[in-house]
């Protein structure tokens, strides 16, 4: 990005992501496991406005916003510590989250924030921070941000931080059921490590057919090969999950997975038309917070325009 002059707000829409294919190595030395992390961005929004600020703040409105830490804990406001610090300045900046992707739902919300902060407060403060830069600075808040950043479709290898951007062939539709409560993902990871104790856990690595149906944009072959190795342990932790991922399947999904570390389930189905019949019985259900349709892949963090140039 080239240096600009400072805008006085600057609003950044960012999406959620789906995992497709999650593998998981043995846990590392430093506490990560490796990932074989084939992700997709899908078109659930939060937005991250920043704004001139005497200090750091955050806000936040939404669903689930009572959830969201507004301290300096939230990885929003640490992406602006960080990029503010890079750049020998305060992190003097109001940034208001406003929420759309369930909170600790397995959809990457807060690093979505934390990609989203990183591009705001860049295009507020003229920093002209290169791509590659935020990216860096992406990995270092964590695993899912540089994702957040690049949407699209992307294979995550190491923590799922190192991506290498894929070709997609198509749109994809998916429904997502929220569950109600949160999983935490570090209590996901340690159910994991506890269910495959005493186990050859596999080096993981992307199942070529799954990248060659997101090539082709085929929703068929895409359904057969999906795969979360924390869906065990999400499981575990959350049974009734299974009844949900039942219940869509049920209803004429081509495929049901936990996304990512839960608990949102996301159902693969083959068009419109599905996703309608999909969501009416995971609503009957009355087990499922939201219920909510989009399509992937769909681009990562984007600056808005202002309202005159709208």
């Amino acid at each position: 990005m080239t240096a600009t002059s400072p805008r006085t707000a600057v609003t950044v829409r960012v999406p959620a992501k789906v995992n497709v294919q999650l593998a998981v190595g043995e846990v590392r030395p430093d506490g990560f496991h490796d990932l074989a992390n084939v992700f997709l961005a899908v078109g659930l929004y939060d937005e991250v406005t920043a704004t001139p600020a005497d200090a750091l703040r955050v806000t936040c409105e939404g669903p689930d916003a009572a959830q969201v830490p507004l301290d300096r804990t939230n990885l929003a406001a640490r992406a602006a510590e960080l990029l503010a610090a890079r750049h020998g300045r305060e992190p003097a900046v109001h940034l208001h989250i406003a929420k759309d992707i369930p909170v600790a739902g397995g959809m990457a919300g807060g690093s979505a924030d934390a990609a989203a902060a990183l591009v705001a407060c860049d295009a507020l403060w003229g920093t002209g921070a290169s791509r590659a830069e935020l990216l860096a600075l992406c990995a270092e808040l964590g695993s899912d941000v540089p994702f957040s950043l690049l949407g699209g479709a992307a294979l995550g290898t190491g923590r799922g931080e190192r991506l290498r951007h894929l070709e997609v062939g198509g749109t994809f539709t998916w429904v997502f059921a929220a569950a109600d409560g949160g999983l935490s993902t570090p209590a996901v990871y340690r159910e994991f490590d506890r269910l495959t104790a005493g186990t050859d856990i596999p080096l993981p690595h992307a199942v070529p057919e799954l990248l060659d149906a997101l090539y082709t944009g085929d929703a068929v072959a895409l359904a057969a090969h999906l795969e979360n190795d924390l869906q065990p342990a999400a499981l575990s932790l959350m049974p009734s999950l299974a009844d949900t991922l039942a219940v869509g399947r049920e209803a004429g999904a081509l495929a049901a997975l936990v996304s990512g570390s839960g608990p949102t389930t996301a159902f693969l189905v083959k068009d419109e038309e599905s996703a309608g019949v999909v969501t009416e019985a995971l609503r009957a259900t009355g087990r499922c917070r939201t219920v909510r349709t989009a399509t992937s892949p769909v681009p990562g963090a984007t600056v808005l325009p202002r309202p005159a140039e709208s």
